[in-house]
């Protein structure tokens, strides 16, 4: 298939370890040069999986909300969060908050969620001094390095996600699910196969069974899409997990992660999905005015410590049903 004569100005730099890098013409409006240049932009997304686009000085809100729905008209509304995240309105949310000294490891964006975003957009107002980068690993070419074994046990069961919803770690039930209201939340979860619990103490108890491998929708291409090893008790700072037992008691973590069938993962798979990530992750620090664009079903994302202030805006587009993504099970309330 021929890409869009457009693609053919668009001069890729690639470069080992690195995502594929476009630099945009002097002076452009943000907005206009996207729509000018989106098929070719997309185009070179589908071929690579992420790209990063500099030059664009990104910085005003109203200017990068106008980008991304260049990039997408369906900016979704998130839902599920793991954490609070503040909304600048029309699509554009700030990073999810988390310590700038821990990193915030490879995952695809609410991959436990029935309907996810396809498209990502990362939009730097403010780089840090050192550090920050939202790094990107191939989910197919990780699925490629992972052992037959533990993939086909994944394939087989599926992975579960258990939350505990509290004032202190993670997001609140209002900023989770867009209310508080017990009955409006209860539908949700019906909704969308998630055993849920109220607890004596007002806190929300969740548990959800998810594809830790799906197929690309446009491609077909296998990918490892999920958060086991993100949100696992073993990914956190020893530390702050020795707190977070002391406090909420192992069956209250904000969030864990489990085989399907409910069974801990042990902790050296979890050091071996994080290493597998690590062999294949890329990364270019952030330039004031930068755009990223990730498809979030091919490529997982991180955020790397930093120091400094960091400023990054997100987007949300092409929503995505897991149900087109050749799930390996069946999507049932656990």
């Amino acid at each position: 298939m021929s890409l869009p004569q457009s693609t053919l100005a668009l001069d890729v730099d690639r470069q080992p370890g690195k995502p594929p890098i476009l630099t945009a013409d002097a002076g452009a409006d943000p907005a206009q040069w996207t729509t000018r240049n989106r098929d070719a932009l997309l185009a070179v997304l589908a071929e690579h999986g992420a790209v990063l686009v500099r030059g664009l000085g990104l910085a005003d809100v109203d200017r990068i909300a106008a980008t991304f729905h260049a990039l997408s008209s369906d900016l979704m509304a998130e839902r599920e969060s793991f954490a609070p995240r503040d909304d600048h309105g029309q699509g554009v949310y700030s990073s999810s908050p988390w310590p700038q000294n821990q990193p915030m490891c490879m995952h695809h964006e609410l991959s436990y969620a029935l309907r996810f975003p396809g498209l990502m957009f990362f939009a730097c107002r403010t780089a840090p001094t050192d550090g920050g980068a939202t790094a990107v690993a191939d989910a197919s070419a990780v699925l490629d390095a992972l052992p037959k074994k533990l993939i086909k046990r994944f394939e087989r069961q599926g992975w579960l996600l258990t939350r505990s919803y509290n004032d202190e770690i993670g997001a609140s039930v209002a900023q989770a699910f867009g209310t508080d209201d017990r009955e409006a939340v209860a539908r949700y979860c019906r909704a969308n196969a998630i055993a849920f619990q109220w607890q004596p103490d007002g806190t929300l108890h969740t548990r959800q069974r998810r594809s830790a491998v799906v197929r690309h929708p446009i491609s077909g291409r296998r990918c490892w899409f999920n958060q086991i090893a993100f949100l696992n008790e073993w990914t956190i700072a020893e530390e702050i997990r020795e707190y977070l037992l002391d406090t909420y008691g192992a069956d209250g973590l904000p969030f864990n992660t489990r085989y399907g069938n409910g069974d801990a993962i042990e902790p050296d798979v979890i050091d071996l999905l994080n290493a597998v990530y690590q062999d294949h992750t890329v990364r270019e620090p952030w330039r004031a005015g930068d755009l990223l664009l990730v498809d979030n079903v091919r490529t997982a994302h991180s955020r790397e410590p930093f120091d400094g202030p960091r400023d990054v805006l997100v987007g949300m587009g092409a929503a995505t049903s897991l149900a087109d993504c050749s799930p390996t099970i069946e999507v049932t309330t656990p």
